[in-house]
């Protein structure tokens, strides 16, 4: 099985491209969906002894983590500590299902592939880019995003450049979601060549 590394930083278009994977019938892995799972099962008390406070019915409030660890790179270091071991047992488990079905290729979505070491751990890399000035207009049209949110974010990733340097297939997604599709459908024809049909 090929197990593909998919990933990109903040509003490059990642989430867009996983999901077209998905409709292509690749099983997908998302990192962040480990987070949120996390943060609403059993172990997330342990994010609530770390950090009192954050823990809104029985579930990690991702806002007020947010405003915990913003900017504090021991808060930060602590967190990821907790979430990171979490979420590659989780990755590994579905590659495990993914493996026992059959599959030819798995897609393990990670935005911080590169910066937390997983990039190792795939067979192939693919980097989800934009131009920087697409990017930072994705980025402020979410809610609740500002400026500052968006530094704070952008210093904890790799540059899309340093991402670009280590993948072996970058998909642009600048364009209308139709050329995406299509580069996504040609990634998954030379991919089959290379699973042998």
């Amino acid at each position: 099985m090929i197990v593909v590394g998919l990933t990109g930083s903040i509003a490059m278009g990642k989430s867009t491209v996983a999901a077209m994977f998905a409709e292509f019938g690749v099983p997908t892995f998302n990192a962040d969906d480990a987070v949120r799972e996390f943060y609403a099962g059993e172990d997330a008390k342990a994010i609530e002894s770390a950090f009192p406070g954050v823990m809104v019915e029985g579930k990690i409030d991702r806002e007020r983590l947010g405003a915990r660890v913003l900017g504090d790179a021991d808060a930060l270091q602590r967190l990821e500590g907790l979430v990171h071991p979490a979420v590659a047992k989780a990755r590994v488990q579905f590659l495990e299902r993914a493996a026992a079905e059959g599959r030819r290729m798995a897609i393990v979505d990670v935005p911080l592939l590169f910066e937390t070491g997983g990039h190792s751990d795939v067979d192939l890399i693919i980097v989800v880019s934009a131009p920087e000035s697409v990017q930072r207009a994705r980025a402020m049209a979410r809610q609740g995003m500002t400026e500052a949110k968006l530094e704070a974010v952008l210093s904890r990733q790799a540059s899309d450049a340093e991402k670009r340097r280590g993948a072996h297939f970058i998909i642009d997604t600048r364009g209308a979601h139709d050329l995406t599709r299509a580069v996504v459908g040609q990634f998954m024809r030379a991919a089959a060549a290379l699973a042998g049909g």
